[in-house]
């Protein structure tokens, strides 16, 4: 497990970056879920932690493929292929991403 922050240092509509090989990108939702995806788009190397929340979508800040959240499968183009997601687990108000990717992930 990695931990990335505690739930107050991540209000909703925010998103945190964890460096790593792959650096992975934390967001939590304005409808208060937290979700957990490859940070870098698979179009071209933008960090999808500086992109744009859209309920359960990020919006790329480079080229504004939308990816969602839930599976990381892209909505439009440019992006094509999925990024993968992970799980979140949240203990004693601390958010932790378990670091291997889910099996139905890119």
């Amino acid at each position: 497990m990695i931990r990335a922050c505690t739930v107050d240092e991540l209000p909703p509509g925010e998103s945190v970056r964890l460096p790593g090989s792959p650096a992975i990108a934390v967001f939590h939702t304005e409808a208060g879920e937290l979700y957990a995806i490859d940070d870098t788009c698979t179009h071209q190397d933008a960090s999808l932690a500086d992109g744009w929340l859209e309920g359960c979508f990020v919006e790329c800040p480079l080229h504004a493929a939308l990816f969602d959240l839930r599976t990381g499968v892209p909505s439009c183009l440019p992006a094509k292929d999925p990024v993968r997601t992970y799980p979140v687990v949240v203990d004693e108000g601390v958010i932790y991403v378990e670091g291997t990717a889910r099996e139905d992930a890119a």
